[in-house]
């Protein structure tokens, strides 16, 4: 059984329902081989991100950044995780206010020096909450849970 873990900072109410997107996508009933874990920046440790054959991020634009609690995550687990997990397939995706260009450059920056791979394009959810985000939030998480359990990555 393979593992796909969940990182996300859903604070409101649309962030609940985007974060619920992806979780029902990884978790489709023709998808056996993949046990999905959804986790909040504050439960996750460097044992979680270690544990894990794929992961999936998902934050917040704050102030043209990710989510406090996301960078945490980072500022956690970066070193023990280093050199543990080359190569970790991984999908992002952002509730951006504006336009997640700062988040995304963030995001990217630090897995690169974690040196995980980026498997599909983020998903960079902008402006307005608008209801095909959640289905687009659905399609990632089905995405990477296939792509998992049939070993493309």
């Amino acid at each position: 059984m393979k593992r796909l873990l969940i990182i996300a900072h859903a604070p409101s109410d649309n962030t609940q329902k985007m974060l619920q997107g992806v979780i029902n996508g990884a978790s489709d009933s023709d998808i056996e081989g993949v046990e999905v874990v959804s986790l909040n920046p504050l439960e996750t440790q460097p044992e979680h991100i270690n544990a894990a054959d794929a992961v999936i991020l998902g934050t917040t634009e704050n102030l043209g950044y990710m989510a406090g609690l996301m960078k945490d995550v980072f500022d956690r687990c970066y070193y023990p995780c280093l050199d543990k997990n080359e190569g970790l397939p991984f999908a992002f995706y952002v509730r951006a206010g504006h336009d997640g260009t700062g988040t995304q450059r963030a995001i990217e920056s630090i897995t690169k020096g974690m040196r995980w791979k980026l498997v599909q394009a983020p998903l960079i959810c902008r402006g307005e909450f608008q209801e095909v985000f959640l289905e687009q939030c659905e399609e990632l998480g089905l995405s990477m849970a296939a792509s998992l359990e049939a070993g493309i990555i």
